[in-house]
């Protein structure tokens, strides 16, 4: 029986992308979002390329859909060997610390930690007693170089980050690799390139983009992406992979 991954946040940027990679390795693909329209029209563009693929719609935000969830997945594929969770939108933000509440990180925190937790111990028990599989996620940058302007997301981020890396040291030993890939740049076709091509009415294309608050960003193509991810995946030799180079801390230039 041909392996199976559950793409996470699947979308027109990375997600497509990943079930793209592996798909051209015989993986089959569970495609996980909210809107079934779009995730039928992924399903559809793999199968033009010969890719099986089913949609599960789904709201990532409610961690308590993680178990019917992860049963759908099993009773359509069989199976689930791969993990990949990046549900990155057009409609996350950046907050200033200083504006910062525990109302706006409720919701992010649902979004990109609970759930993820939720959805890998899920699936770790069948991987652990088979021997092999791994659970991948897909973190910003600042969660790895905290940054003035930057936070909300980013702490939530930094505890999914540490959760990742205790779960690599302690599954090292069972053939179940957990990775994170921390992304340094806008990922080009994704919803937040397309929200921001809506508010500034240009698209997007290789050069870098100015954001609120004066950062500026390279912008990545997701299929460089997908290649970290199945690099890492194939080799397991890091934990973490920060996609494209590093970028420099932003220094407070208040006197």
């Amino acid at each position: 029986m041909s392996k199976v991954i559950a793409v996470f946040g699947a979308g027109t940027g990375l997600g497509v992308s990943v079930a793209r990679r592996f798909g051209r390795e015989g993986f089959r693909v569970a495609l996980v979002a909210r809107r079934k329209d779009r995730l039928d029209t992924l399903v559809a563009r793999l199968a033009d390329a010969g890719i099986e693929a089913a949609a599960f719609p789904a709201d990532l935000s409610d961690p308590t859909v993680v178990s019917a969830l992860v049963d759908a997945i099993r009773d359509r594929f069989g199976r689930i060997d791969v993990v990949e969770y990046a549900p990155i939108g057009g409609d996350q933000a950046f907050t200033p610390a200083t504006e910062l509440d525990a109302a706006t990180l409720e919701p992010l925190s649902r979004l990109f930690l609970l759930t993820p937790v939720q959805v890998f111990h899920a699936v770790l028990p069948e991987m652990i007693e088979r021997g092999d599989g791994a659970v991948l996620m897909g973190t910003g940058y600042s969660a790895v170089q905290p940054m003035p302007h930057a936070s909300g997301l980013a702490p939530v981020m930094s505890a999914a980050r540490n959760y990742l890396y205790s779960l690599n040291g302690e599954l090292a030993d069972t053939g179940v690799y957990a990775g994170t890939l921390s992304v340094a740049a806008l990922i080009a076709r994704s919803a937040a390139a397309e929200a921001i091509e809506a508010q500034s009415g240009a698209p997007v294309g290789s050069e870098p983009v100015e954001l609120p608050g004066g950062m500026t960003i390279p912008v990545t193509d997701p299929d460089e992406l997908a290649q970290q991810y199945w690099d890492m995946y194939t080799k397991r030799d890091r934990v973490e992979q920060i996609h494209p180079a590093p970028l420099a801390p932003q220094a407070d230039t208040a006197a």
